[in-house]
C-alpha cells in the first residue's frame, strides 16, 4: 500500500510517499481502507518534535511511528478474532496514528460507524476536532443552556466544531475570528461574530461565563478580563508561551476560586465518536471542509494548515487520483 512516511523528524519537506506493506489486524482490531483522512495541528506539531516533549513520547531520535495522521474515515476489509462491533463492509470514522496511509489497523474501541448520508471526506474531519471541542466545553467548561460562551479562534477545525456544539447545549456563542471568516462563523450558528483584525474582545467590556481558546493567543490576564466572576477559561490550542501561562498562572488563579483557567487534551472516546454521530445525524452538527489534497500532497495540505489559512478542515482525500 502507499503511505506518507516521517523517516525523521522535521518540516514537511523530509515527509516521502513509499510503498509499504498492508497491515494486519491484532484480535481486537479492525483493518480499515481509508477513503478520507483529515490534517489536525498535531500532525505537524508530531511531524516537528515540537515541544520537545514529543520525543519522549514518540520517539528520541526518529519517530517509532513512521505514518502520521490519526483522523480517518473508511471501509472495514478485515475484523480482528475479538471484534464484536463491526464487520466487513461497515463504514467507519475514528482516529488512530497511520492514517495518512490506504490501510491502517484501528483498535476496536476508537471508531463508530460513519454517521448516515456523511461523505467520507466530512466524516474525517470530525474525530480529533469535533471531540476536543465536545470535551472542552462539557467535561472542562461546564456549558449549559443560556450560558454565554466566546469561542477564539472560531473559523478553524476545532472552532467550527466548538461553534456549532456549544449551539446545540442552548449557549449563546460568540465567535472570535478574522474579516474573511465571519460570514462562515455566522453561518454556523454563532450569535454574535466579532473580528479580532478590528477589535479586541478583551476589551470591549463583555464578559463571558466560559472562553474555549482554541487559538490561545492573548495573555491569560487579557482573558481573565473578559470572563465573568465564576468564568471559565479553556485552552485547547495555542502558542507554547500560552501553554506554560495557563498550567502555572492559571493554576494559582483557579485556587483562589471565582475564575478557573486551565488547558485540555483530547482523550479518545467512542461514546464521544457515537454523541457527534447523533449531533451529526440530528442536523445539529455540519462539517466545514476547506481545502482537499489527494495522498501524494499531504506536505502541502500541512503547510497550509500551519500557515493558518484553513476556514474549517482540511482533508485528504484517497480517492482524488494524485497530481
Amino acid at each position: 500500500m502507499k503511505a506518507i512516511i516521517a523517516p525523521k523528524y522535521g518540516s514537511p519537506d523530509v515527509l516521502e510517499l513509499r510503498d509499504v506493506d498492508k497491515p494486519t489486524p491484532k484480535a481486537d482490531e479492525v483493518l480499515v481502507k481509508i477513503h478520507a483522512a483529515a490534517v489536525n495541528a498535531g500532525d505537524w506539531h508530531l511531524l516537528r518534535a515540537d515541544p520537545f516533549l514529543i520525543r519522549l513520547m514518540y520517539g528520541l531520535l526518529v519517530p517509532k511511528h513512521p505514518i502520521i495522521g490519526s483522523d480517518m474515515a473508511g471501509t472495514v476489509e478485515a475484523v480482528g478474532s475479538a471484534v464484536t462491533q463491526f464487520q466487513v463492509g461497515d463504514e467507519v470514522f475514528g482516529s488512530e496514528l497511520g492514517a495518512f496511509a490506504e490501510y491502517a489497523a484501528v483498535p476496536e474501541r476508537r471508531l463508530a460507524l460513519k454517521p448516515t448520508g456523511l461523505s467520507f471526506e466530512k466524516a474525517a474531519s470530525v474525530p480529533v476536532a469535533a471531540v476536543t471541542a465536545l470535551q472542552a466545553l462539557r467535561d472542562h467548561g461546564q456549558i449549559a443552556p443560556g450560558k454565554k460562551v466566546l469561542i477564539n479562534g472560531a473559523s478553524g477545525g476545532v472552532g467550527t466544531f466548538a461553534v456549532q456544539i456549544a449551539k446545540a447545549f442552548g449557549a449563546e456563542v460568540t465567535g472570535v475570528c478574522s474579516t474573511g471568516k465571519m460570514e462562515m462563523v455566522r453561518s454556523i450558528g454563532a450569535d454574535h461574530v466579532i473580528d479580532y483584525t478590528q477589535e479586541d474582545f478583551t476589551k470591549n467590556g463583555q464578559r463571558y461565563d466560559l472562553i474555549l481558546a482554541a487559538n490561545g493567543y492573548q495573555p491569560l490576564s487579557a482573558y481573565a478580563r473578559a470572563l465573568s466572576p465564576q468564568g471559565i477559561y479553556v485552552m485547547s490550542g495555542g502558542a507554547m508561551v500560552q501553554l506554560f501561562e495557563v498550567m502555572i498562572w492559571g493554576m494559582l488563579k483557579s485556587k483562589k476560586g471565582g475564575k478557573t483557567f486551565g488547558n485540555m487534551t483530547v482523550k479518545s472516546s467512542q461514546e464521544d465518536l457515537f454523541l457527534m454521530k447523533e449531533l451529526i445525524e440530528a442536523g445539529k452538527v455540519v462539517p466545514v471542509l476547506d481545502q482537499r489534497f489527494p495522498l501524494s500532497r499531504v506536505p502541502d495540505a500541512i503547510r497550509y494548515l500551519e500557515a493558518g489559512h484553513a476556514k474549517g478542515k482540511v482533508v485528504i482525500s484517497l480517492d482524488q487520483p494524485s497530481a
